[in-house]
């Protein structure tokens, strides 16, 4: 089908594309965030988390971990708060012996504790809390229930927090 020139040129166009793809690593490892963090002694971030869906909230909360790490590893005081809101609320309390999502929330909880351990403020919205008709006793002990979570966000960011919102 092709002639000896384009099977030359198809074979020196794979070759190429074999040698960039082995850059790729090299590249990536390269990546940083150094403009963005330049100045800066500390990062703070309020975590807007209003998810519908539990299966989303482990991802998200393994990435705020990841980037509490690579704030620290930058050399930066890391200063997070994660805000849960709507209904958010419902992933954030004690699990119920026979709930279907155990396993998930009990994963959850477990990974709330760890980031509280690090220094992580947690915080859950007591109008969700009432709109979906939970007990605020039940909201996991590392959570603070506070008013109303975007009187958080208001007051978070007047005070240089970055607001970084999860849906």
């Amino acid at each position: 089908m092709f002639n000896y020139a384009q099977r030359k040129t198809l074979s020196i166009l794979i070759g190429l594309l074999c040698l960039l793809s082995l850059q790729t690593p090299s590249f990536a490892a390269q990546a940083n965030n150094k403009d963005a963090l330049a100045e800066l002694n500390a990062a703070k971030s309020i975590f807007d988390i209003n998810l519908a869906q539990i299966e989303k909230l482990p991802l998200y909360l393994k990435v705020i971990r990841m980037t509490y790490e690579n704030i620290a590893a930058e050399g930066l005081s890391p200063d997070f708060v994660v805000a849960f809101r709507g209904p958010s609320v419902r992933f954030i309390i004690t699990p119920e012996p026979a709930t279907e999502k155990k396993a998930l929330k009990n994963q959850i909880a477990k990974q709330i504790k760890d980031l509280k351990s690090l220094g992580v403020r947690f915080e859950a919205c007591a109008i969700a809390l009432d709109l979906f008709r939970l007990d605020p006793t039940t909201v996991l002990p590392e959570i603070k229930v506070v008013g109303n979570t975007f009187m958080s966000l208001i007051g978070y960011q007047a005070k240089g927090y970055s607001a970084i919102p999860i849906m």
